[in-house]
């Protein structure tokens, strides 16, 4: 069988690199054969993952110091995407929220549509418009599982993963007359920083998923399915969500949001 590197013969792109699935794309992709271009906030974590990519794969790895919720930085990515070196793009930055709605950081939220939606939707388009005159390229759109419903508590993230799985969903089909292959991946919990960074405690939640097995189903997927639920658990709950009333669907998520919440603020309490 052909390697992934075989088959889209080019460098990868991969934003969101710097830490969690987005490292671990790197990780693998490189293991693939894939030579890189990652790109994050965080040069100096940039530096040290390519650094090790470069000596463990013997991969050739670029990064770019870019915020891509910011016009500068999105611009920067974009005209990277643009050059016709790029076989593969992982649309991996993004970042969530929790919390009660009316008691959560507007301006974190605006800025967490930026980057989950706007920033999304110009580096797939520019991708795309690069890639749709040359071979067989694909293009990887990490959305969630907290798409399929609403998700009290979560809301605003919720809805900014639901535009990502509608605009993958959408392009799948789209792409289908050109050498694109689009693969939306919708993990479930995942053992990354990310649900730190928004107050939760790992221990809160009753199953995590690795990030190397999340990034392995997917590529696994590539080219073969317009989507991914990455863990048999989470590809039973999407199935439940499918079967239910909307309403009661948000109203189990919801429950199932705030007692993470409410079990890691008493863990952050006690210690």
């Amino acid at each position: 069988m052909p390697t992934l590197a075989e088959q889209y013969p080019g460098k990868a792109l991969i934003t969101g690199a710097s830490s969690g699935i987005g490292a671990e794309y790197a990780r693998q992709l490189a293991a693939e054969g894939f030579d890189l271009v990652i790109v994050a906030r965080r040069q100096g974590r940039l530096e040290s993952l390519k650094s090790e990519l470069e000596g463990r794969y013997g991969t050739a790895c670029e990064y770019i110091a870019a915020d891509l919720a910011t016009p500068e930085g999105l611009n920067t990515a974009r005209e990277r995407l643009a050059q016709d070196d790029i076989s593969l793009f992982v649309n991996n930055a993004g970042f969530g929220q929790k919390g009660f709605f009316p008691d959560t950081d507007l301006e974190q939220a605006v800025k967490m549509i930026r980057l989950n939606c706007e920033a999304t939707l110009v580096l797939v388009h520019a991708a795309a418009s690069s890639m749709q005159s040359r071979g067989p390229c694909g293009i990887i759109i990490l959305s969630s599982i907290a798409a399929f419903q609403g998700t009290p508590f979560t809301s605003a993230y919720a809805a900014t993963k639901g535009f990502d799985l509608l605009l993958g969903e959408g392009l799948y089909q789209e792409m289908r007359s050109t050498p694109i292959d689009v693969l939306t991946v919708c993990p479930g919990p995942t053992d990354t920083e990310g649900p730190r960074n928004t107050g939760i405690d790992p221990a809160a939640v009753s199953t995590m998923m690795s990030a190397a097995a999340v990034v392995k189903a997917s590529l696994k997927a590539l080219g073969k399915r317009p989507l991914v639920v990455p863990g048999f658990f989470n590809r039973v709950g999407a199935f439940l969500v499918k079967i239910m009333p909307r309403s009661i669907a948000a109203w189990i998520s919801g429950k199932m949001i705030q007692r993470v919440i409410q079990k890691s603020q008493r863990s952050l309490a006690e210690n």
